[in-house]
């Protein structure tokens, strides 16, 4: 897996900096940047766990194709955070291990 140094940011003109919040913990980020850039940013890795091993994976592909963004998005699990740009006080929590795949209405929704 890669180390948090192996993330570098290429130079450009814009310095639009906003602030989110992974896990808890204040990041910069330029505006524009999705929301896998502000954890790969930041240095934390691993930034989800698997469900069935508990190995820890980060984002790959960076457009969306192999799912390895996934994170938890101001309260909703599972989005990918390749394809998520981020926004001013955006709240971004690594997952661990498996998700709610059912809401928490399931009797409305089976009625």
């Amino acid at each position: 897996m890669p180390s948090a140094s192996s993330f570098e940011r290429l130079p450009v003109r814009d310095d639009n900096w906003i602030t989110v919040r992974v896990d808890g913990q204040p990041v910069r980020v330029r505006q524009g940047d999705s929301a896998a850039t502000a954890v790969l940013a930041a240095g934390m890795l691993p930034s989800r766990t698997t469900a069935v091993s508990g190995s820890g994976r980060a984002p790959y592909c960076m457009m969306g194709v192999c799912f390895e963004c996934l994170f938890e998005i101001d309260g909703i699990e599972n989005v990918q955070g390749c394809m998520t740009p981020v926004k001013p006080g955006m709240d971004i929590r690594r997952q661990q291990g498996a998700r709610h795949l059912v809401s928490d209405n399931a009797e409305e929704l089976s009625a």
